[in-house]
């Protein structure tokens, strides 16, 4: 008897993109500590890495059976021999990040355009704020070369837009809410919710998603065990205190427990509702992606948008 319960239970190795404390890919990380993968009889292995394109790239090589990254590292480097990951379960819909303001230069820049000429402080270079900020001049028809970006650290960008020595910066949480609370910093752009992120790109779009390795899909049973379990970690995280959330995760994962509270609020009103990626959202995710740096010649994307959804919508 329990050789065969054993035969039913799936085994999936995910690697989830980093860092490890990331609010997009919280909800592997609830599942996988909350008993939520358990439940609906997946054994699962989640394999964190430092980047999303670590996570993309795991998945390409093969060395993963699912990936948790962005959408642009999965066409980028999650390909195999060119064709394209498949999306199976759709996280957010940008990365959780504002472009912030100084109160310096609040009467010059107003608008994403107005960074033309302006200095921008970011973390670094491939992070979710490096990418939020080349998709949203895209977005308002700004080469990036007529911006100047700074790479300053987390805590140098802080410093630095604080201290009003550059007019802009992009940043994550917690500090973009310390940073307006204290009366440092302005909104200029807002991601942390679908709603906001659909406002400033236009329409609904997707950043951040699980992927399986074109060819080796799992079966639709799994794909749906998997999209509970995730659907119920997203529940945790959206009814729960940040206390009641953090217990069970690793230490890791919890970073510090003064900015995990900051963290989760910004990506709770970002995960999209039952992992459902629209047709229409994935094309223009990738419309933006495309504009924001060509894909390589090897990734073949098929020309309708729905074939890179792991189950399709019926014609």
């Amino acid at each position: 008897m329990i050789a065969w319960l054993v035969l039913l239970q799936a085994s999936l190795t995910i690697a989830v993109s980093g860092p490890v404390t990331s609010p997009e890919y919280l909800p592997l990380h609830v599942a996988q500590a909350r008993g939520d993968f358990a439940a609906q009889r997946l054994t699962v292995t989640l394999r964190s890495t430092r980047s999303d394109a670590d996570a993309a790239e795991a998945l390409g090589a093969g060395r993963v059976t699912l990936a948790a990254t962005s959408l642009d590292a999965a066409l980028r480097l999650g390909h195999a021999d060119g064709r394209p990951p498949l999306l199976v379960w759709g996280l957010t819909a940008a990365p959780p990040v504002a472009v912030l303001v100084s109160p310096t230069a609040a009467e010059t820049v107003r608008s994403v355009a107005d960074l033309v000429g302006q200095t921008v402080a970011l973390p670094a270079p491939g992070t979710p704020e490096d990418q939020a900020l080349g998709l949203l001049l895209v977005r308002a028809g700004v080469p990036i070369s007529r911006v100047r970006v700074q790479s300053m650290g987390e805590r140098g960008a802080v410093r630095a837009l604080a201290g009003g020595d550059v007019p802009a910066a992009v940043l994550a949480e917690p500090h973009v809410s310390r940073l307006v609370e204290d009366g440092k910093a302005r909104v200029l752009v807002d991601l942390r919710t679908a709603t906001a992120a659909a406002a400033a790109f236009g329409a609904p779009t997707v950043n951040a998603a699980v992927f399986a390795r074109a060819g080796a899909v799992p079966e639709p049973g799994t794909l749906r065990a998997l999209g509970a379990a995730l659907q119920a970690a997203i529940g945790r995280l959206t009814g729960a205190d940040p206390a009641a959330t953090a217990a069970g995760l690793p230490d890791a994962v919890i970073g510090s427990p003064a900015d995990f509270g900051a963290r989760l609020a910004s990506a709770r009103d970002l995960f999209l509702p039952g992992g459902r990626v629209t047709p229409d959202a994935l094309e223009r995710s990738l419309d933006l992606i495309r504009r924001r740096a060509p894909l390589p010649v090897v990734v073949k994307v098929p020309p309708r948008a729905d074939r890179l959804l792991a189950e399709p919508p019926a014609d």
